[in-house]
This record gives structure tokens, sequence and C-alpha cells, in this order.
């Protein structure tokens, strides 16, 4: 692979526009190469006789023996033009506002073509001036993040203290005395504070407790005695100015904050301390993180310059790459290990305060390993794929050899059991078009791992995506086969009991699955998505993060899986589904259910966005809230429709719906996608896209209008077609409008990614245990 794609393959996504360009500067260099070749003179060939052996004038140079090491006394010396002349000159300036600004100037300007040269140096100083003010800004960020670290962890140590209350007998006399003493604390504030000592010193402080040798008994015991005579404790003082800051983890907790509307003083618990030490464990890998993505920067970028240094030298037979090295080497860029100290004493920190010393177990956390692609899951996948293509085309077949569509359980039939299985349909088509995105989102590189916030290395890939699917379609398909069956008993009227309760059992098998605690199936997965259910069942009493309004709108596209849902409960417990016959659908309670269990998620995605616009105090999360409402109001009035029939109904209907219709439509265009801005660099798009054709952008838009006009379909009565079941045609719409979500998932995600880019943030931003009331600790 050629370094210029190796180098964009190894950017943070987040930090793109802030690596060097390196395709630029070598434009610029084959501007350079298409000058020397049109201006070059024309060689001169020696002639040679017609018909002879042409040899390159390369074999006519003079031989240097075999072995290059050898010399011979008289032999002539070759030198290289341009090898000791100086090309180049670079000074450091002092600007305002920046230091160390760095200009080159070019030596040979005055020669044919230096022109070109000229311009590519003042590039190659733009972007060298870019890199390392950015470098310098984040080196900036992280000091400061070290330092609120460090002083988060002066208050968790002494709340263990307080909590824990060991029993050591501490020797504070012999501690004053003792020169060499360390403090148990690793990031201490107060230190910081110390004459003579550095930010970098203080962090330093710490036991390499997780790299001891093995020593025998009495040696450790001797240890431990020096050791105790040397402890001191935390300060226990730096209490008195500091309140708890954590995110209630429970709706019940949650309840209680909001009853006590203030945050609450140190009560020095378990369940405190616990949850203080979760979120400190959670900032120091975060922070960790992020120290690795500063470094591989660093490194990328120095890297870059080496080598376009490198292909100067090659372009234009000079010898400039050493000067500008020095240079790149000599500045903070090239010359700086802050970063490189700081990760190890976060390393020995983390060990030591939150892994009792184990060492691997602690690197485990803050280096988890990628995934690895295993060849196992591509043979299932395939294989479950032509399993699913073979069970439909048994299924066609069975049909039409049986002639089910002309049978007279056919109404009966597509009434009771094919609402069971379209159930599975929406789930497998769902994860499939999720699947897609996957695909694309990697293809295009949107970071969709760190938007959604997923544990790094356990998110799923396209492929993974796609064996769940696959094999979901399986089970479904392989049971609606087994219980195609439209012929019930002569003698008892009745269907037999085992078929009729496969639905039901393939129900429960994908519910065991999804809630079991055995660390299979993509258990992390599993978890996180029955988490994020959960956040958006019991909205508005958590916060409300970009994963849990991003499902809340997937379950908006699934109203008739929830609907599904809620006819499971009615066949098997108030039906009858011995003779595929129900009656609950014309019950008042019913048809009040119906409206609920549909609105379920467009009520959570309006609790979210009014529970958004009280923290952000963002007027679009107002606005947003309002869409959803309408939405709300569009649907009873639909399904009233559907119950009760009448020009009033259909009117109330159809005119709520094209409302909704409308306001979603220019929200998905406008305000999720980012696309119809007039005065942007693409016309009626957005000035970044990662699609490189415009004419899908396009489509897309047309292909949202269309599908959302085509789920008014119901609503203004056009389902009536030919030799086509209104639950089958229910179904297709519903497919439709999981469509029209799998490409809104794209273009939303993209968006977020561009948004996000433009920020700058390439790390999750943790909330802090503790606050440290400034006023009473100055």
């Amino acid at each position: 692979m050629k370094f210029g794609k190796e180098f964009a393959s190894q950017m943070v996504h987040e930090w793109q526009e802030a690596y060097m360009d390196y395709n630029y500067l070598k434009g610029v260099l084959k501007d350079i190469t298409k000058f020397k070749k049109k201006n070059a003179p024309l060689p001169e060939v020696a002639a040679t006789p017609k018909g002879s052996l042409k040899r390159r004038i390369s074999m006519y140079r003079a031989f240097s023996g075999l072995q290059s090491r050898l010399s011979f006394k008289g032999s002539p010396k070759i030198e290289y033009e341009n090898e000791d002349e100086e090309v180049i000159l670079v000074s450091s300036l002092e600007q305002e506002g920046s230091q160390g600004h760095h200009q080159t100037k070019f030596l040979m300007s005055s020669e044919e073509g230096g022109e070109y040269e000229v311009v590519f140096f003042r590039r190659l100083d733009d972007e060298f001036n870019k890199v390392l003010t950015f470098y310098k800004k984040k080196v900036g960020e992280v000091k400061a993040e070290a330092d609120e670290l460090s002083k988060q962890m002066d208050a968790l140590i002494a709340v263990r203290i307080m909590v824990d209350k060991p029993s050591i007998e501490m020797h504070s006399a012999q501690v004053m005395m003792d020169p060499l003493s360390n403090d148990d604390s690793a990031l201490s504030p107060a230190s910081l504070k110390s004459p003579g000592r550095s930010h970098m010193e203080a962090i330093e402080e710490v036991e390499m407790t997780g790299e001891e040798i093995e020593e025998d008994e009495s040696s450790i015991g001797k240890r431990d005695q020096v050791k105790l005579a040397r402890f001191r404790p935390a300060p226990l003082e730096i209490l008195d100015n500091v309140r708890i800051n954590i995110e209630p983890a429970t709706p019940v907790s949650t309840l209680k904050k909001l009853i006590k509307a203030s945050k609450a003083n140190l009560s020095y618990s378990k369940d405190e301390l616990r949850k203080a030490e979760e979120q400190m464990k959670k900032a120091f890998v975060e922070f960790y993180q992020k120290l690795r993505l500063l470094k591989n920067y660093r490194f990328l970028n120095v890297l870059a310059f080496s080598k376009i240094m490198k292909k100067y030298d090659k372009t234009t037979t000079r010898k400039a790459s050493k000067s500008y090295s020095d240079m790149v080497d000599k500045s903070d860029l090239g010359n700086s290990n802050e970063i490189t100290k700081l990760m190890e004493r976060v390393e020995t920190t983390f060990i030591k305060h939150f892994n009792n010393g184990n060492r691997r177990k602690g690197m485990k956390h803050l280096r988890p390993k990628a995934k690895r692609e295993t060849h196992r899951v591509t043979f299932f996948l395939g294989l479950f794929a032509g399993c699913s293509i073979a069970l439909v085309a048994a299924i066609a077949i069975s049909i039409r050899a049986g002639h089910l569509l002309e049978h007279e359980g056919r109404g009966r039939y597509m009434e009771n059991i094919f609402p069971l299985y379209s159930l599975f349909g929406y789930i497998v088509l769902h994860m499939l078009m999720y699947g897609a995105n996957v695909y694309y989102w990697r293809r295009f590189r949107v970071n969709y791992p760190f938007i959604f916030g997923f544990k790094q290395g356990t998110e799923l890939g396209y492929r993974q995506v796609f064996l769940l699917a696959s094999g979901l379609s399986v089970l479904a398909l392989a049971a609606a086969l087994f219980q195609l069956d439209m012929d019930m008993d002569p003698k008892t009227r009745s269907y037999k009991t085992f078929k009729e309760l496969i639905a039901l059992l393939l129900l429960f098998v994908l519910l065991l699955i999804l809630f079991c605690p055995l660390n299979i199936i993509y258990r992390s997965s599993r978890f996180f998505f029955l988490r994020t259910a959960w956040h958006c069942l019991c909205a508005p009493l958590y916060k409300v993060t970009l994963p849990d309004f991003v499902l809340a709108d997937q379950l908006t596209s699934q109203v008739p899986a929830i609907r599904s849902l809620q006819f499971y409960v009615c066949y098997y417990v108030w039906g009858n589904f011995k003779t595929r016959s129900n009656t609950c659908q014309d019950d008042s309670v019913y048809q009040v259910l119906l409206i609920l269990v549909a609105i379920i998620p467009f009520w959570s995605r309006f609790i979210q966005c009014l529970r958004r616009l009280y923290e952000e105090k963002d007027s679009m999360q107002g606005l947003n809230g309002l869409k959803y409402f309408s939405t709300i109001i569009a649907l009873v009035m639909r399904t009233l429709y559907e119950q009760k029939r009448g020009t009033f109904w259909k009117v109330m209907a159809a005119s709520t719906s094209g409302i909704t219709t409308v306001a979603n439509t220019y929200w998905d265009l406008v305000i999720d996608w980012g696309l119809l801005q007039r005065n942007s660099k693409n016309p009626w798009l957005r000035d970044k896209l990662l699609v490189p054709y415009k004419s899908v952008y396009f489509v897309a838009i047309v292909l949202d209008v269309i599908l959302r006009l085509v789920w008014m379909q119901l609503v203004l009565d056009f389902q009536e077609l030919p030799h086509l079941h209104k639950k089958a045609f229910v179904a297709i719409v519903a497919c439709l409008e999981i469509l029209r979500r799998g490409l809104w998932n794209f273009f939303r995600l993209e968006n977020e990614h561009l948004n996000n880019v433009g920020k700058y943030r390439a790390s999750k931003s943790v909330p802090l245990p503790f606050n440290y009331d400034e006023d009473k600790s100055m």
C-alpha cells in the first residue's frame, strides 16, 4: 500500500482537516515534475549501425567492482551535483498570537522553475504550522484535563479512607522527616502547587506495584514494613470543598434527585464510592484513548513530512530533506515526549488504584484488543443465506402446488397466522438495512462506533449483523413452512395444537436469546440494545444520549411490529388459536390498546425532546417535539378512521397526516440530513459530502419523499388492490417504511459525523464524580 493511502487510513476521523495535506503537496511536486519534463533538453543519442544491439546508456558507465566497500588508490571520486549545497533556510518567527511560526526560505528561487519550488515550501510551511498549532492546543487540553483528574483522584482517595476506614498505623513524624517518602495519591493537585515542581513531576508520584519482581517471603515482609513506615494518607480536608456529582443510574434515583432539587453532599457510603470509582475508571480510559490518538497524530504527521521531503529530493535531485527534517525533529511536534510520559503515568495510576496492581488486567481495560474477523462468520452467513433462499423457494412452490391462494381457509390464515410471522419479517428487514448501513459507513469512513458510544472492540460489523439476520430468517421461514397448513381436522374441527404454537415458541426463543445472561451471541451488543431500549421506555428519567433517540426513531418505523406483539397476546390469550379465530379485535379495550401501543415510540421521542429542551435550552428541540406530537395526533386520527370510518374521520386523518408528512419530510432533508442548502458549495446539498457521487443525494431526497407519501396511502384508503389481502398490503407498506428508515440512517449519521468532525471531538466526555467548591477552596 502506498504511503498516501496508508496515511489516510490511519487518520483520526474527527481530526482529518488537522492533518498534513499529503495529497495536495504531492500534487505540487507533480507540477514541478511536469515543468522539468517540459523544459528538459533532448538527450543526444549515439549513432549505432543498423541491426546492431542497442544498449542502455547506463551500461557504458565505469565499472566500480563487485564489492563496493573496496576502493583503489588513484580511482576518481565522483561528486554529485548539489550534494553539499545549501538549498533551504528554515527559521522560526515570533508573530502576534502564535509562537514558533516556522518559515522556509528557498535559496534557489532564481533558477528556472524555481517559482514552483517556492510555492511548494510555502504550502509545506502552512501545513507544518497548522499541524504544530493543533498539536500544541491538544497538548494544552490534555494537561488541563490531567490536572482535573489529579484533583478528582485526591477526592476519591479521601472518600476511600472515609468509607473503608483502613486500620493502618500512621507514622506521620517519620514521614515528615523522610525526604524520600511517596504520596499514595498519585495525582495530587497540592503537589502541583509546590515550588520547583512541574505538572509532569507531580503526576509521576506513583508506585509501580504492578511490575514488581517476585521476592521471597522475608524480603516482602521487610519491604511492607518500610512502606508502612513511609506511608502518608491522603489529606481529608479536601472533602470540605467537594460535592458529589454522580448522574442518576435508575429512574428511582432520578426522582430522588428531582425531589431534593440540589446536589447532595458526600455521605461516604459504599454505593457512592462504587459509583465514583466507576466514573473515574471510565474517565481514565477515555483520557488514555485521547492520549493514544494524540501520540498517533504526532507520529503520522512527522512521518508524512519526512516522506514528502524525500519525495521532493527525488523529484528535484536536491538535498533539502535533512535540513527540514532536523527542523521538524527540534520542534515541539518532533521533540515533545510529554504525551508519552503522561501515558506511562496514567497506566501506572490506573493499574495501581483501580486494578490493585494487576498490570495485565489494567492494560486490558486501557488497550482493548480489536475483534478478529473469522472465516467462521462468513461461512455461517453464506450457509444461512442459502438456506433462507431455499426456504423462500419451498414456500412459493408449496403455495403454488397446493393452490393455497384459492383455498377457502386463506382468509382465516391471513387474518391470524400471517401477522404472527410478519413480526419476524420486519425485524429481519430492519437488521438487513442496519447491516447495509454499517457496510457503507465503514466504506465512507463514518465513525459510527464513536458516535453511538460502543465500547471499543465490541461493535458489530456488517457480517455479524447479516449473520444474525440470516439466522433469524432461517428459523422464521422454517416455522412458516411447517405451519403452512390450511386444512383443519374434520373430526375435531380444529388445527393441531403443536403447529399452532410454533410462532409463540419462536418468539419465546428470540426473547430467550435476547435476555440470555451468558456470554454468547454477542452479549455486549444485546445488553447495549436492552439498556438503550430501557432508557427509551423510561424517558425522561434518563439523560438523553444519541443512541437513545436514534433507537426511539427506529421504533417509530416499527409500529406494525409493536402491534404484532399485541396481536400475539390477543391470539393466544383472548382468542382460540386451535380454530384460528379471535374476537378480541372487536373489543373496545383492544381498540384503545391498539392506539396506545402505537404511540409509545413517538411519545418517547416527544418526551426526550422536552428533556433536551430543558437541559440544553435549544429551541430546535422544542420544534422537534412538536413534530412528534403532530405525528401522534395523525396516528390517533388514522386509527380512529380505520375503526369508525366516516367522512369526518377521513378528513381529520388525511389533514393531520398531510401536515405531519410535510413536517417530517422537511425535518428529514434539512435538519437531519443537512441537505437543501441553497448557498452551499454543492448546490442544494451541503458543503461537505462523503459520497463522491452527488446524484446519490438527489436520489435519496426523491425516495424519502415518495416513501413518506406511500405511508399516507393507508390513510387515504387506496389499499384495495386485486388479489392482494389487506394484511399483505399493510405489511408491504410497513416494509417500505423500514427501507426509508434505513436510508435515513445512513445520511443522518453522515451528517452527525461531519458535524462532529467540525468540532474535532475524537473522544467521549465522561462526567467526573466530584465538584470542587472553588469559593471555599480559595
